[in-house]
């Protein structure tokens, strides 16, 4: 960011040209506003905040709760180590979280207590997860129309068909011919 104190400028700094706003390098004013706030109710210098606390406040974890049941699960890595959810935490730590099937890698930018909305928490760390696995292409359940009445053994083996499970109801019908 450009100053009036910064090599070469004498003078206040000129407003953009070609049609660029100023709005660009900055975030709106309700964001900037929450972001004042997090600031406020965040821990002032040299004090530090609870990693379960501080999982829930930047909206990795739903409630405090469950991250104080994952770091005492062993779900929780800050700097390579297991913690305990009283863990205190510094702006620098890494903090490895695994929930729901994914595991999370963030550095911490920005201490907060209180929990703050999306654009705002996004704000508080540099995330170096990997991508996301893949969905599994699973087929949706077969529809059938209101007042139709149970699928039929043929109903149902087209569903199982188009589901890829034909194997599976051959290998039923084995089974059940067998003594």
């Amino acid at each position: 960011m450009a100053s009036e104190h910064d090599e070469g400028g004498s003078g206040p700094v000129a407003a953009p040209q070609d049609g660029a706003t100023a709005t660009a390098a900055t975030p709106d004013p309700k964001t900037a506003a929450a972001i004042a706030a997090a600031e406020a109710a965040g821990p002032q210098n040299g004090e530090t905040v609870r990693v379960d606390s501080w999982i829930w406040a930047v909206r990795l974890i739903k409630t405090r709760s469950l991250g104080a049941t994952a770091c005492r699960g062993g779900h929780v890595r800050v700097n390579g180590e297991r913690v305990k959810p009283a863990y205190a935490l510094r702006v620098g730590d890494e903090v490895r979280l695994r929930h729901e099937g994914r595991e999370r890698v963030v550095v911490v930018k920005r201490l907060i207590r209180k929990r703050v909305g999306a654009p705002v928490a996004v704000q508080c760390y540099v995330d170096n997860s990997p991508p996301p696995p893949p969905r599994e292409a699973v087929a949706p359940a077969g529809i059938r129309d209101r007042g139709a009445g149970r699928p039929t053994k043929r109903d149902r083996r087209e569903m199982d068909r188009l589901r890829g499970l034909e194997g599976l109801s051959s290998s039923r019908r084995d089974a059940g011919s067998r003594p």
